[in-house]
């Protein structure tokens, strides 16, 4: 599969975040946590560059704990500030505004100096589509102040949020990069729900997901599944769909409903927590 999609509006919202990053004091980067890497958009180090820098670690409850662990250190030992959350649940919430006050200390710091008091932080709160913005907006804020989908590309413009009278907050437009020079990246965007699924081929999709957790997480989907993981990966699904009665008329079975009921399973948590792609590859 190629992977590609950057729709028109995206292209605005990255010229829309360049003309406001001046009002900003800080960046808080939202990426899965369960591919710190591959949800990053490469953009955000350029346009946030000389700002003080906070990424969360979202969805954090679907990652193994282990490696939630090593990404924060690898984050940290590169100079951001790093909170594990769940946007849902509100777990690692509280810490945020504590966080925030340590990321931008020296701002506050000079403002003293200058005898401005008060003056709340602005924040810009920044990631690529459906990566959990507007929930985790919501879930700070306390209350519904964004438009949440669980669907890829639902905040199309930008507003301010108040949160309290030290920090402010600005709600951007999830924005994907317009090219992925590694598709492995688009594989495992379109793993977590990233990218639109009426555009990719479900059963390939799954079939790329078995053979990853084959190797990575033995034994998972024999549990879950009462499937023979020495089979090959369409072969499991197969099996996955007849397993768990996918079936067409005349008994055939449908392969791409059990395709996007392993899918499901993954991006909910269903199948433990799982991590697809590790910290230790990332070292210098």
């Amino acid at each position: 599969m190629h992977f590609q999609w950057y729709p028109g509006h995206m292209t605005k919202a990255k010229r829309m975040m360049q003309e406001d990053i001046k009002l900003i004091d800080l960046v808080i980067e939202l990426v899965d946590a369960r591919i710190p890497m591959s949800s990053r958009n490469p953009d955000i180090d350029e346009l946030g560059r000389n700002k003080a820098r906070l990424i969360l670690l979202n969805k954090s409850d679907l990652a193994e704990e282990a490696k939630n662990e090593g990404w924060t250190s690898y984050f940290q030992d590169k100079g951001y500030f790093v909170v594990k959350v769940n946007s849902r649940s509100g777990t690692g919430l509280k810490s945020i505004n504590t966080v925030i006050g340590q990321a931008c200390k020296e701002k506050t710091e000079r403002d003293k100096k200058r005898g401005i008091l008060n003056r709340p932080v602005r924040a810009m709160v920044v990631g690529i589509p459906n990566v959990g913005k507007s929930t985790f907006i919501n879930a700070l804020a306390g209350k519904s102040c964004t438009k949440t989908g669980n669907k890829p590309g639902v905040t199309k413009g930008k507003q301010w949020i108040r949160l309290n009278k030290s920090v402010e907050l600005l709600d951007t437009p999830g924005i994907l990069w317009p090219k992925f020079e590694d598709q492995t990246v688009g594989l495992r965007l379109a793993f977590i729900g990233s990218i639109r699924d009426e555009i990719l081929q479900a059963e390939e999709l799954a079939a790329e997901l078995i053979a990853f957790l084959t190797e990575n997480y033995a034994g998972i989907l024999r549990a879950k599944y009462e499937v023979d993981e020495t089979a090959g990966k369409f072969e499991i699904l197969r099996e996955i769909a007849k397993n768990r009665h996918c079936l067409l008329k005349g008994s055939e079975l449908d392969v791409d409903k059990a395709a996007r009921l392993l899918l499901d399973d993954f991006r909910n948590g269903r199948l433990g927590r799982i991590t697809l792609e590790f910290p230790e590859s990332y070292k210098d």
